[in-house]
């Protein structure tokens, strides 16, 4: 198993478009970065090799993962034109989706219980985290689901959809070998049209409704997570999530 991270973009949402930011996978808490702790989960969990997407002020994530001993365990992408949507930081990864094992997505920017990654990792196929427990906003990627099969995914859903269970996802995924080569070949049209300011959800999106019934769904409600985007994420990460992770 290996894993994909996406880490290129430049935290404008929470640092306000600060250039002496640092990459949002170096905040640190209780003084261990986010970067350090993903990779003590993933070396845990087995997976062979982390494929990290750099783009914005790149030397300092090259620079950690010197620091912390990883040089044989993360390979660099480099995203050039990180200003643009995480679609591109994808695309640029897809010699990892290559259809030889399966593969790990994940957003940088979570902070979350080991538990979480175990479960998902655990799972024979291709597999989405979904936390029902979430605040319903224009913000959340929701997960639909009627009679246990996706029928939306997004962050905004179309009038009148008829679902049994939504829940938010939290941006980690797992592809099985099939859907690794059909994840490339859904991006494909995005990145040939030029629509390189978008994020990836929505070709995530179009392999998912082609078929439904090969993606399976781990319910991780109750499990202490959150995503920072915004200094509020932050404080309440720092908080009250991190409390959490360690009671576990």
């Amino acid at each position: 198993m290996r894993a994909i991270m996406l880490a290129a973009g430049i935290g404008k949402r929470l640092f306000g478009g600060q250039e002496t930011a640092l990459p949002k996978v170096l905040l640190e808490f209780e003084g261990t970065s986010l970067l350090e702790r993903h990779l003590t989960i993933l070396k845990d969990i087995g997976v062979q090799d982390l494929t990290l997407v750099v783009g914005y002020r790149q030397e300092l994530l090259r620079q950690a993962v010197a620091r912390l001993g990883a040089e044989n365990f993360v390979r660099f992408v480099e995203n050039p034109d990180f200003l643009k949507g995480p679609i591109l930081s994808l695309w640029l990864a897809r010699n990892v989706l290559d259809g030889a094992s399966d593969v790990l997505f994940m957003d940088a920017d979570v902070l979350y219980p080991a538990s979480m990654m175990k479960r998902l990792a655990a799972r024979p196929g291709t597999v989405f985290l979904m936390d029902r427990d979430f605040v319903p906003g224009d913000e959340p990627v929701k997960l639909c689901l009627k009679d246990g099969a996706i029928v939306e995914f997004g962050k905004s859903l179309p009038p009148g959809l008829a679902f049994d269970a939504v829940g938010e996802w939290p941006g980690f995924a797992k592809f099985g070998p099939a859907e690794s080569i059909k994840m490339v070949e859904a991006l494909r049209p995005y990145i040939e049209r030029g629509a390189l300011e978008l994020p990836y959800e929505p070709a995530m999106r179009d392999m998912m409704l082609a078929d439904p019934t090969v993606f399976a769904i781990e319910d991780v409600s109750g499990l202490p997570w959150i995503e920072i985007d915004f200094p509020e994420d932050l404080e309440r990460a720092r908080t009250t999530i991190l409390p959490k992770i360690r009671a576990l």
